[in-house]
């Protein structure tokens, strides 16, 4: 068997993780742009704005920060998508993305987990609500300590 030298390895994992961006990441974060431009649009995003502004003070966040979390629960590229999309739009300052991120990190994508790991590892489903309460109230706990800092 052929040794293969450090720069044929480099070049290998630089070429499956580009194909794993493309392939994976960049579907979910244009899927997120569109998305929140389809509720900018329809002016759902202002209702939802509306309809969760006082749960979001609570973390110093507009009320349309919220589908930044929705994003992220159900995937962690789509929550960052929404929340670029919500920068650039001037929904969300840096502060707010602050505040958001380790939110997306601590309870991002766990229905796409659900089926990758904790099927793979036969955990029951009674105990799916509870991991995912864990997460989620990481989440909340990390953004309210990041208003501090943020």
């Amino acid at each position: 068997m052929a040794h293969k030298s450090l720069a044929d390895v480099f070049v290998d994992g630089a070429r499956k993780g580009f194909n794993i961006g493309v392939s994976s990441i960049l579907p979910n974060v244009l899927m997120a742009f569109a998305i929140i431009q389809i509720l900018a649009v329809t002016g759902l995003l202002k209702i939802l704005g509306n309809l969760f502004t006082p749960v979001m003070a609570v973390f110093g966040l507009p009320g349309e920060a919220v589908m930044v979390l929705i994003s992220a629960w159900l995937s962690m590229g789509g929550g960052i998508g929404v929340a670029a999309s919500l920068y650039s739009a001037g929904t969300l300052t840096n502060s707010h993305v602050t505040i958001l991120l380790p939110a997306i990190l601590l309870m991002g994508a766990q229905i796409q987990y659900m089926g990758r790991l904790l099927g793979t590892a036969a955990v029951q489903t009674r105990f799916y609500p509870i991991l995912f309460g864990i997460c989620i109230a990481n989440a909340l706990v990390a953004m309210l300590i990041m208003r501090f800092f943020a």
